[in-house]
């Protein structure tokens, strides 16, 4: 069983989910997420080196999962995909045992859209498998550390729930390698552990940080009582706390960082959050310090950094990681900075024995040094982006939009345009920011809005390169508390561009705002449609550093939709719990919000995402949730009218598994997908029941989903965009289906493009397979000489290609098989995939064909309907299915046959030229063993001199027609190409896009068949009379004949 389905099993079993009606989890093997990226790394707060290879490191992104290279960063690995995935805190390898690895889930970089964690797992062969050990609520760990020589013996931070209180927090000890823990150091159920570190000459000492910190929807609080410093003298049996001690500052303190360095375990750095706050020094051990630092830049938005890390062989060099990496050379007095490819930074590992050697995490990922951080390795090889939403434009092939965070907004082709993956060519920035919502218009592509944090919102034509600013109210409102500001506008506050007018664009605040003049011109169209709580709109952060980015701005509207079949019917839904809805263009609203015990929204839940019902005018579908609130329950809601009443749709969704996002497909009604903070879902009745439909994705949030081209396609929150090819393969997934022996799903349309796909390409997202993508069901697993076999044909009934079974793993044909390889059919159980890549039959070859143009693959099906038909055991199934023209191109159907004809042609002569040779080496063949048996026999010499003459004159047309000196590919640049290597190369060439044959084409075939047809017409000479003469001399004297299947299917 793969990894990715026996984490399925292990998610889901527990409530007896399982996967789509009828289906099981070995049905599900033919249908694969594809990575889209971008490769563009997303934020790391976690790393940890190998102080015995140079070459080998980790990081933990913070929502992508556990990473590995081991070539230094040229190239990084996910290691934890089929186990667990989501936001890692911390990753630890043992120094004594480098195959044990400790990672601790949920990050301690808590913005307002953090995830949380599920406790730690463990590795005992450096990351191929993994099991969990413990610790399942503490939600969020910073910190592991491993005893130097027994790597059972091991130490957790847990910072636990951001969202509430709880008992599962601060520091925990194992001493059977995560078996059991114990926890040793407890402040109380709103202070976690935030830092820990060992002495690195005594195992023994440990110092440890506490901090008190809170989110609510609204508001952000760091420090407080529980926030500390604490010290261990005896392997974590007894603590003492050093924040009063001689020269720490006043409390109340909040986050704080410590440090220990490794040539003088007396000294210590600590970089603390207070008042009086920067960096200070002990030089005894923690029992009297000094504050040596007190720039703001070193310890600016606290919550968000505070990490210090002490050089191991120099005491007086210590870094520190805000906004920019930052370097003391003289015990913390002064820093300098030094560059890293990314801003905001998080952490960082030194090699105890080469201090120059160091891996460093920043909002952008990991990266690597071996000088110092004069240079760093790349972070273009990590696809850990954390998107926050997921648009979809008209272009083609169609883009993705979205804000990245700790990045730009993007958008990236679905497919690569030209190439055979996705690759930096097929992405860019575009309008907005980070954390904005990003839309295109839709008879226009090139012209985008993008949004961002403070009301931000930007037009932006990719044609010209023109910007524009369009914020609805452009009042910085940076630093200020909400209820300050004239309007309300979320982090990620909506757009919308109306279904009915392209030239209807809304965005919200607190207020739903309209433009008809791309923001040239705004009109609010509601009132407060927020619950609009002053209490709850005060300036965040404190009580020590104050946090006003926006991110808690709270009464915002946060999601908005319009009526599919009726403009001006408006919905809104708010982060305070209201949804509205207005059925005359916002000239009245009406609070239409959920209530009740069975079927009511919690007070004040946050209204992720809503969806206009593709078949009802009045209809919506809501995601809800409230995560921050410490409520992890999945809020699904719907309506058919208009609100007036609500059914609560979660069956089958797990607890924990909160709800962002719902999704309807506009062909079949009731099908509905969901993203859940650990993965998607699917309903194919309308949401009355939930199964997965994660397959190979890997666990991670999911933030947003969009619908286009029969494609799903997920936004994640630490592993870019991700697309699930195969919706239509879903809408005819019904049970009935898999209680057939067989059953040939109906394709997806295929677009007839030049460019093909990559297997598995490295640093690019993936293509879909190029072709026509066949599903198929077995119900039970056949032999290869069960006769099951895929016909495809023309609509005219004529055959193009039959695929039959693949034959077992490892058999070689009994002879070379010198055309197609149509043995191609999976036959195992459950869900097949087949890909056709629309090519007709290629040219035969012969034994030994060696030439410089080596393609010779049939010509390609032009676009229009075929038909394929399935056949197991006198069973026969036929289905329709399309290939579609490239729409970017205009070119009639007339040139889209002269071409194939062109090309086809070709393919036939070549086939008749092969055949040709290897009915002339069949008789060169047969006359060299008469020769062998009659050499030297005088009596035979007339023979002889026949047999020579006749092997002459084969040798010469074999030699005219094809290189018989060639052995290698390279050959030809020594031994000039014959007539059929020039018309391959003939055949390639106007095989390329999609033309008519040049004039120039149509004349060097022409030259090449009239050659080939007079070598082929003296061959047939040969064999029809000289070989004729041949044989009868041999009759007289008792040999046998020389017997071939004559040129043109005549016999000599």
């Amino acid at each position: 069983m793969s990894r990715f389905f026996m984490l399925l099993a292990l998610l889901y079993a527990p409530l007896g989910l399982g996967a789509p009606a009828g289906w099981d989890e070995s049905q599900l093997k033919g249908l694969e997420w594809r990575e889209v990226g971008p490769y563009r790394g997303g934020r790391s707060a976690a790393v940890a080196g190998i102080p015995q290879d140079r070459e080998t490191f980790y990081f933990g992104s913070t929502g992508g999962g556990v990473w590995k290279t081991t070539n230094g960063g040229g190239k990084w690995s996910n290691i934890s995909d089929g186990y667990f995935g989501g936001s890692i805190g911390a990753v630890a390898v043992s120094s004594w045992d480098p195959n044990v690895i400790y990672v601790g889930t949920g990050e301690k970089t808590v913005r307002g859209n953090v995830s949380v964690g599920h406790g730690v797992w463990k590795s005992t062969d450096a990351g191929r498998t993994w099991s969990h050990t413990g610790l399942r609520d503490s939600e969020r760990i910073p910190r592991i550390r491993i005893h130097p020589k027994n790597p059972d013996l091991v130490y957790v931070a847990a910072l636990g729930h951001l969202f509430g209180p709880n008992e599962q927090r601060g520091i925990f000890r194992s001493a059977d390698g995560g078996k059991s823990w114990q926890k040793i150091l407890y402040v109380n159920d709103s202070a976690g552990a935030v830092d820990l570190v060992m002495d690195p000459t005594n195992p023994r000492i440990l110092y440890a940080t506490t901090w008190r910190v809170l989110r609510t929807p609204y508001s952000l609080e760091s420090g407080g009582e529980g926030s500390g410093i604490w010290k261990s003298t005896d392997g974590g049996d007894n603590w003492v706390s050093l924040a009063g001690n001689d020269g720490m500052p006043k409390p109340p303190l909040g986050i704080a960082g410590i440090s220990v360095s490794g040539s003088n375990p007396d000294n210590l750095y600590a970089i603390i959050e207070a008042a009086e706050g920067g960096v200070f020094r002990s030089t005894d051990a923690g029992e009297t310090w000094k504050r040596v630092n007190q720039d703001r830049k070193l310890r600016q938005r606290a919550w968000y950094y505070t990490r210090i890390e002490a050089d191991p062989v120099d005491e007086d060099v210590v870094y520190v990681m805000n906004v920019r990496f930052h370097k003391s050379k003289d015990g913390g007095k002064t820093f300098e900075p030094i560059a890293t490819p990314h801003g905001d930074n998080h952490d960082l590992w030194i090699d105890p024995n080469d201090p120059k050697r160091m891996i460093e995490a920043n909002d952008g990922g990991a990266n690597i040094s071996y000088d110092g951080g004069e240079n760093w390795s790349i972070q273009s090889n990590q696809p850990t982006a954390q998107m926050y939403r997921v648009s979809t434009d008209n272009a083609f092939p169609y883009r993705l939009l979205g804000g990245q965070q700790d990045n730009s907004a993007i958008r990236i082709r679905s497919r690569s345009a030209f190439s055979t993956a996705i690759g930096t060519r097929d992405w860019e920035p575009t309008a907005g920011g980070e954390s904005g919502h990003v839309i295109a218009r839709p008879d226009n592509p090139d012209i985008v809005y993008g949004g961002s944090y403070g009301g931000y919102l930007i037009r932006y034509d990719h044609s010209n390169g023109d910007v524009r600013a369009i914020n609805v109210w452009p009042e910085n409102p940076m630093g200020w508390g909400a209820a300050e500001l004239k309007y309300r506008f979320n982090w990620n506050f909506p757009l919308m561009i109306s279904p009915h007018d392209p030239d209807t664009l809304y965005a919200a605040g607190n207020v739903l705002f309209k433009t008809t003049d791309e923001g040239q011109t705004w009109q609010p169209v509601s009132p407060d449609l927020t619950r609009n709580i002053k209490e709850k709109q005060g300036p965040s952060g404190g009580p020590i550093t104050k946090d006003n980015t926006s991110v808690e701005y709270y009464g915002t509207i946060f999601a908005i939709a319009e009526s599919l079949f009726e403009p001006g019917v408006l919905w809104t839904g708010s982060d305070d719990g209201l949804l509205h809805i207005s059925r005359d263009g916002g000239q009245n609203w009406q609070d239409v919000t959920p209530t009740g015990r069975k079927h009511g929204l919690p007070k004040e839940i946050q209204i992720n995402s809503i969806e206009a019902h593709p078949f009802e005018a009045g209809g919506l579908y809501v995601a809800a949730t409230a995560y921050k609130s410490d409520d992890f329950k999945p809020y699904l809601f719907r309506t058919i009218d208009y609100g007036q009443s609500w059914e609560n749709i979660t069956d089958g969704i797990q607890t924990g598994h909160f709800t962002r996002v719902i999704r309807a497909d506009d062909e079949q009604r009731g099908l509905l997908f969901a993203g859940t903070e650990s993965g998607i879902y699917l309903s194919q009745d309308d949401g009355q029941h939930w199964q997965s439909v994660q397959l190979n994705l890997p666990v991670v949030p999911i933030t947003d989903l969009a619908l286009k081209q029969g494609n799903l396609i997920a936004a994640t929150q630490g592993r870019g965009y991700w697309i699930l090819d195969d919706v239509s393969l879903l809408r005819q997934a019904d049970e009935s289906v898999f209680k057939q022996a067989s059953h040939l799903f109906i394709p997806a349309p295929a677009w007839r493009l030049r460019n093909g796909s990559r297997e598995q390409p490295e640093n690019m997202g993936s293509n879909p397979p190029a072709g026509v993508v066949f599903y198929y069901w077995l119900a039970e697993e056949l032999a290869e000489d069960s006769g099951l076999s895929l016909e495809i044909s023309d609509m005219d009934g004529k055959v193009i290609r039959t695929f039959t079974a693949k034959p077992p793993e490892g058999e070689e044909p009994d002879e070379p098989i010198l055309g197609d390889d149509d043995r191609k059919l999976d036959t195992g159980v459950g869900l097949n995939r087949f890909v056709w890549d629309m090519h007709y039959p290629s040219v035969e070859k012969f034994k030994g064909l060696v030439l410089w143009n080596r393609s010779l693959d049939g010509a390609k099906a032009i676009p229009g309907t075929y038909q394929a038909t399935l056949k197991l055991g006198g069973k026969q199934q036929s289905v329709n299915l399309e290939v579609r023209a490239d729409p970017r191109l205009d070119i009639s159907p007339e040139t889209y046959r002269a071409q194939f004809e062109f090309v086809s042609g070709i393919n036939r002569k070549l086939n008749e030229t092969h055949s040709a040779i290897t009915r002339l080496r069949e008789a060169k063949s047969q006359l060299g063993a008469i020769e062998k048996r009659i050499e030297g026999d005088n009596g035979h010499a007339e023979l002889i001199e026949s047999a020579s003459g006749l092997q002459e004159k084969l040798g010469a047309i074999e030699a005219t027609l094809y290189q018989t000196k060639m052995e290698s590919p390279q050959d030809p640049l020594n031994f000039p190409i014959r007539l059929n290597d020039k018309l391959a190369g003939l055949m390639s060439l106007s095989a390329l896009g999609t033309h008519p044959p040049t004039n120039a084409a149509i004349a060097v075939r022409d030259e090449l068949f009239e050659a080939i047809d007079s070598q082929l017409n003296r061959l047939e000479s040969v064999l029809s009379e000289d070989l004729a003469d041949f044989n009868r001399q041999a009759a007289e004297v008792g040999l046998e004949a020389v017997r071939v299947t004559a040129f043109r299917d005549s016999e000599s």
